[in-house]
């Protein structure tokens, strides 16, 4: 049975198949390594925009001194130095975004694909299950880095109003070639997400869902439904937590089943959160709720700013 063991012995009518998969020892078979490795030259870039975005301190007093003495030119060029390498890394955020978006289509292709199951692919393609779950585990780590720091957006306000500013005065503008304006209208919309990487991945995933109408939706939102049993089961099962070697594998699996909930949510046409979802969310709230409070409140809000977007306000699952 490899590293992926079905742990239950439920039908598949009742609550879909739940298995213990193996997110820490998974690797590639041969038949999955070209898929893998075009996802891994993606990910091995993940920790290093984290540490990034972690590091992040914008130039807040730098634009407030240019913003209270507006005449002097000096503050203005020292905003505008300050701004400039910080935009450059807001760039490359976006830019691995679109990445990591084209990473997940290629991962949604090989697990949805006929004439397997959803869970047949899980089965046989454990390291591809493994990518899929890292993809949104950074996913939710970034945006919930990004929802703690706004001086993002600030900065990148400054950026675009400094930058009108300059083209309307004919001024040459250092910076500009690097982000130019389309580009820096797609970077506004993405940065003015609550949680612009997840925004992305539910967008990719709808997209892969519409072109691809050959295939039966229920590949996809069953992949995803299955996902979140499998994690839900390994954290609430001591016997198969106890298997865990990190201790960093339990917060993996609450960030990714998670993940695989609002990506679920997005593409299913009737959502999450409904009674005939395959997701059992009253189970999957409970594991998050056994949690230490700190360590699972912005995964908390983040299905509560999901059932909200459904005029869902309150919820007996979350008491």
């Amino acid at each position: 049975m490899g590293n992926l063991l079905k742990v239950l012995t439920c039908t598949d009518l009742e609550q879909g198949p739940n298995f213990f998969l193996d997110f820490e020892n998974a690797q590639p078979t041969e038949s999955e390594k070209e898929i893998y490795n075009q996802v891994n030259v993606v990910l091995k870039d993940a920790e290093g925009i984290l540490e990034d975005l972690q590091s992040y301190r914008g130039a807040g007093h730098e634009i407030r001194e240019a913003i209270q003495h507006p005449n002097d030119e000096k503050l203005q060029e020292k905003a505008w130095g300050a701004v400039v390498p910080l935009v450059g890394k807001l760039k490359k955020f976006y830019e691995f975004s679109q990445r990591l978006e084209a990473g997940l289509r290629g991962l949604l292709g090989a697990l949805t694909s006929t004439p397997y199951s959803p869970t047949q692919h899980l089965e046989r393609e454990q390291a591809l299950a493994k990518q899929f779950a890292e993809i949104l585990h950074f996913t939710l780590r970034f945006d919930e880095l990004k929802m703690t720091n706004p001086a993002i957006q600030n900065d990148f306000s400054y950026y675009r109003r400094t930058l009108s500013r300059m083209r309307i005065n004919n001024v040459p503008a250092e910076g500009e070639n690097e982000v130019n304006n389309e580009l820096a209208n797609r970077m506004s919309l993405f940065y003015a997400e609550a949680t612009p990487m997840l925004k992305t991945l539910s967008d990719a995933t709808t997209k892969f869902v519409s072109e691809n109408k050959n295939l039966p939706i229920e590949n996809t939102t069953d992949c995803l439904s299955t996902m979140a049993s499998v994690c839900r089961v390994m954290l609430e099962t001591p016997e198969y937590r106890s298997r865990f070697t990190n201790e960093e594998t339990v917060s993996f699996c609450l960030r990714v089943m998670v993940g695989v909930i609002i990506l679920y949510d997005h593409v299913h046409p009737v959502g999450a959160f409904a009674k005939t979802s395959k997701i059992d969310m009253k189970g999957c709230i409970k594991v998050l709720k056994d949690q230490p409070p700190n360590s699972v409140e912005g995964l908390l809000n983040a299905l509560r700013l999901r059932m909200s977007q459904y005029g869902m306000v309150h919820n007996k699952a979350f008491e």
